[in-house]
């Protein structure tokens, strides 16, 4: 067997670099790199001589690297992704959190921080944690409960085995996740002779599970005999490709489709079975069908109680669940009857037993009455004052065309973009499994990176903006063209709103309500422009509209800066529908004690046992 000698780095590299997809193209587009000490001299040494063969980008910060990484791969419906290396110490650490959020997505990130000598000589080495009592712990071991795949590699020979089973479970349609490949830093220089035809090139090809006879038979069967069915649609019908089989399937068999945040564009927002968002930040309509839907069928959604309802909005008596789903444990949840198989494949097969039926026909009033709605609370204002986030969202959806992807993570505006935003097929991505604030900035350009045909528009609150911004420079230096518009509410208004109504006062959310010496006059303007972005204050919802077509013409990302009213939510909705927030048993005021009577009615319509 011929053999060629690298160091355990240049072998990984090239090997990364021979990962094909089924079109021809690198599974691994590349890697985002902050060198330090214990990457730089191994892995840093050749990814500088792979060159274009494996692309590097530097970025700012290892957490927002890793959520580019992340809303790159989302968009990519999980066909491709992105790496990213770090040092052994706090660059490593700042994974964490991206490693949470992909984890919770269900998304594939492949992770590569450098790690402690495995030869033992140097130790303590700087950045080294040393546990008094176990002497394999490393910082790095923090990234074990929020990967799917963890390996620390400790001999150049290990990665024979280790990277194949890395690529395995980022390209597993079930167990995809985040893999960590832990390197250590002596390691990394190590040479080794390893046999040729491990850096043959492979495609990596994303199974689509058949679903089991029985099971299929049984779900035919509860279709057939239901009355009014309804279709809750999550990110898995996206990841699977498969939305232009949901319309098919909905508009043949006349069964209504509800949305989660995952899910939302699945469907275009104009497709007459699209009745809008459930659970507690959706739609009338949606809300409405869920709640006498005798038959929930849930297709690629994990029901997720604040996106679905799903401990509350469905109700028990007469009800059954399905729950279509690539993974097992998803689709056995609330003791749904599970049908575990790709999304566009038990569509097919579903659509073979059905034949010919169709449900009744869904009331066409309540969407009519919820979209109507939509556009009287998104309508541009009649009078002076600070605009809502419902009227920023309306002037942004009339500035832009088809084209347009709204994005997003935390705060207020996932809920109201939930409620409100009408998108397009694909024009939609929010990332509100993990609600991660500091997501935004770099996740528009993970996304635009993906999507570079596409139009981005970032929604962030000034809260998010100020956790997580510095990826802005990054998209100006590549050139990454994307439109932020940031509302500047002065503090976390989502935050302070849910605390008063939960009982409490507003405190530590808004600045005005902080234990500070001085209110805060942030210029977000100047910021931005000093990263190197186009950046304006847009004076009123006319002007942010004028905003929005002026960013178009620009190869750099545009931040326009909005204040908006912090007391102000979404504002209408589904008042009827509850999502469980723990409220104080025992308090000192009138609010506090009506807020947990509130409660306590609530709990009790709840579906704890189903």
């Amino acid at each position: 067997m011929t053999s060629t000698r690298l160091t355990a780095a240049q072998a990984m590299v090239k090997w990364l670099a021979a990962q094909m997809t089924e079109d021809g193209e690198r599974f691994v587009d590349g890697i985002w790199a902050i060198f330090g000490h214990g990457n730089v001299a191994g892995l840093g040494e050749a990814l500088q001589k792979a060159g274009n063969s494996l692309p590097t980008w530097r970025g700012q910060n290892e957490q927002t690297m890793a959520h580019a990484a992340i809303a790159f791969v989302k968009a990519s419906k999980r066909r491709r992704v992105q790496a990213v290396t770090s040092s052994i110490g706090p660059g490593a650490t700042n994974m964490v959190t991206a490693a949470a959020l992909a984890h919770v997505n269900r998304l594939p990130l492949l992770l590569i921080p450098g790690d402690v000598f495995a030869n033992r000589r140097p130790d303590p080495v700087l950045q080294q944690i040393e546990d008094f009592d176990d002497g394999t712990v490393s910082a790095n071991d923090c990234l074990r409960p929020v990967s799917r795949y963890f390996d620390r590699i400790t001999r150049p020979e290990q990665l024979l085995t280790a990277l194949p089973r890395a690529l395995r479970v980022l390209t597993d349609p079930a167990n995809c996740g985040p893999v960590t490949l832990s390197f250590c830093q002596d390691v990394q220089a190590e040479a080794y002779n390893w046999p040729e035809a491990f850096f043959e090139p492979k495609v990596w090809r994303i199974r689509r599970p058949e679903p089991d006879a029985v099971d299929l038979e049984e779900v035919a069967g509860l279709i057939l005999a239901a009355k009014n069915p309804v279709i809750v649609a999550g990110g898995g019908v996206i990841y699977s490709g498969a939305e232009a089989d949901l319309a098919e399937f909905a508009t043949r068999h006349a069964i209504p489709v509800i949305e989660t945040q995952a899910g939302k564009s699945a469907l275009a927002q104009s497709h007459p079975m699209n009745f809008g968002a459930a659970g507690v930040d959706g739609s009338a309509a949606a809300n409405t069908l869920a709640r006498k839907a005798d038959l929930v069928i849930g297709l690629g959604t994990r029901f997720q109680d604040f996106t679905t309802g799903s401990w509350s909005l469905f109700e028990a008596r007469g009800r059954r669940l399905v729950s279509i789903n690539v993974q097992a444990y998803d689709a056995d949840k609330h003791g749904a009857t599970g049908l575990v198989a790709d999304a566009k494949v038990a569509l097919a097969a579903l659509g073979r037993k059905l034949g010919a039926f169709t449900a009744p026909a869904p009331d066409a009033a309540i969407r009519t009455a919820w979209l109507a709605a939509v556009d009287k609370h998104c309508a541009a204002p009649e009078a002076a004052g600070l605009p809502s986030d419902a009227q920023v969202i309306g002037a942004v959806q009339r500035a832009t065309g088809e084209s347009a992807i709204a994005m997003c993570a935390a705060g207020t505006m996932p809920g109201a973009l939930k409620l409100l935003w009408q998108p397009s097929q694909g024009g939609y991505h929010m990332e509100y499994g993990f609600s991660c604030m500091g997501y935004e900035i770099a996740g528009a350009m993970g996304l635009k990176l993906a999507s570079p045909e596409r139009e981005i528009i970032c929604f962030v609150g000034d809260g998010s903006y100020m956790m997580a911004n510095s990826e802005l420079a990054t998209a100006v230096m590549r050139k990454v063209q994307f439109t932020v518009v940031l509302t500047d509410n002065r503090g976390y208004g989502c935050i302070n709103r849910l605390q008063r109504g939960t009982g409490g006062e507003a405190f530590n959310n808004l600045y005005r309500d902080c234990n500070v010496e001085q209110q805060p006059q942030i210029d977000f303007v100047a910021h931005a422009a000093a990263l190197g972005a186009a950046s304006v204050k847009a004076s009123d919802i006319a002007d942010l509209e004028r905003q929005i077509e002026k960013a178009r013409s620009r190869d750099i990302p545009t931040v326009i800066v909005i204040d908006t009213d912090p007391t102000d939510g979404p504002g209408f909705g589904d008042a009827g529908n509850w999502w469980d927030v723990a409220v104080p048993q025992v308090g000192n005021t009138e609010k506090l004690k009506q807020a947990y009577a509130r409660y306590l009615e609530s709990a009790a319509k709840q579906n704890t046992v189903n």
